[in-house]
């Protein structure tokens, strides 16, 4: 009986200690469960789909872990003007800063060769030079043609020689690429402001009714349409362009002008980018939209983030490396007496 007696004891100890665990867990105190084991050092996901996985206990040294990682969300790049007055290695900086970035893909909005010209020779010389540019790129590139790529019909033809198309489209992700030709050669206006041909109005319009549904639209093209106040942009073709557009969300880029701005048209936004090594009056500075960048897209789940980064704000991980740690010099030894 009196050996009985602390095995008892044990148990009834033991009953007690998982009854007050098992109080504990119902009124919900830190790091108490219903088996007595703490839920401290338990991995728990902090969302549905979280891609980290780390230790979450009931306090934690993070905001949340609900990560820009959804599969719809990606990020592109936008170069803009190089020609019309090249200054030689901007475009060749950005191409080194774009690659520290890595976007999905780099889009353009034309004037990439100087041409103005009817030589053959040099065309294959300026656009030998540009796509050598291109060769360090690490992302897909996707052309546009401005003025100074297609600068009369034999120019026309020597894209078309090379590239095929002149406006085309994409999706990725449910979002809409439209890249117009600006320079269309069918005008029957002498020197138009810019064009966009009947075939290739009609093809926008058809591209864009078998794309009603995508969650967004960018418009891509050289010249921005906008900045011709006095034009009639239905002869031009712009308006059944918009027409075609209707009440889709949608943005427009263009280039051209070599001075950085934004509009607002019929609620959307529009803009006009500077350059990444055109011809600029840098020295009167951001605020006056003179600077060299490209832009760079975040697509969130239903809206474009848009942010504009200069070239001179981009650096690689050697913006300064310190010379070697010099090992410590050797003390001489002392001699035994």
């Amino acid at each position: 009986m009196k050996r009985a007696l602390p095995a008892l004891a044990v148990l009834v100890l033991l009953g007690a200690a998982v009854a007050v665990a098992m109080n504990g867990a119902q009124r919900g105190e830190p790091g108490a469960s219903a088996t007595g084991v703490s839920r401290r050092n338990a991995p728990v996901a902090d969302a549905p789909g979280s891609p980290i996985q780390i230790e979450k206990q009931d306090r934690n040294p993070w905001t949340n872990l609900k990560v820009n990682n959804k599969p719809r969300n990606f990020q592109f790049a936008i170069v803009t003007d190089r020609t019309g007055g090249r200054r030689p290695g901007v475009f060749s900086r950005a191409v080194e800063k774009v690659n520290l970035l890595q976007p999905e893909f780099v889009m353009s909005v034309g004037d990439l060769i100087e041409g103005y010209n009817e030589d053959p020779g040099m065309w294959a010389l300026e656009w030998s030079e540009f796509e050598s540019k291109l060769q360090g790129l690490q992302m897909p590139f996707f052309f546009c043609p401005g003025n100074h790529d297609i600068t009369n019909v034999p120019m026309s033809d020597e894209w078309h020689r090379r590239f095929g198309r002149s406006y085309y489209h994409f999706k990725y992700h449910d979002v809409l690429f439209v890249v117009l030709n600006s320079e269309d050669k069918t005008s029957p206006l002498k020197k138009p402001p810019y064009y966009i041909g009947e075939k290739q109005r009609k093809w926008a319009d058809g591209v864009l009714k078998a794309n009603r549904d995508v969650r967004w639209t960018f418009v891509i093209l050289h010249k921005p349409w906008w900045y011709y106040l006095g034009a009639d942009h239905r002869l031009l073709g712009w308006k059944a362009i918009e027409e075609s557009l209707g009440e889709r969300q949608y943005t427009v880029f263009a280039g051209h002008n070599h001075r950085y701005g934004r509009y607002i048209r019929n609620g959307r936004e529009h803009y006009i980018l500077a350059t990444t090594g055109g011809a600029s009056k840098l020295q009167m500075g951001m605020a006056e939209g003179y600077f060299d960048h490209f832009v760079w897209v975040t697509m969130k789940d239903n809206r474009p983030v848009i942010a504009n980064l200069l070239l001179s704000g981009i650096h690689d991980r050697r913006i300064r490396d310190n010379p070697p740690i010099p090992k410590p010099a050797k003390r001489p030894r002392r001699k035994r007496k």
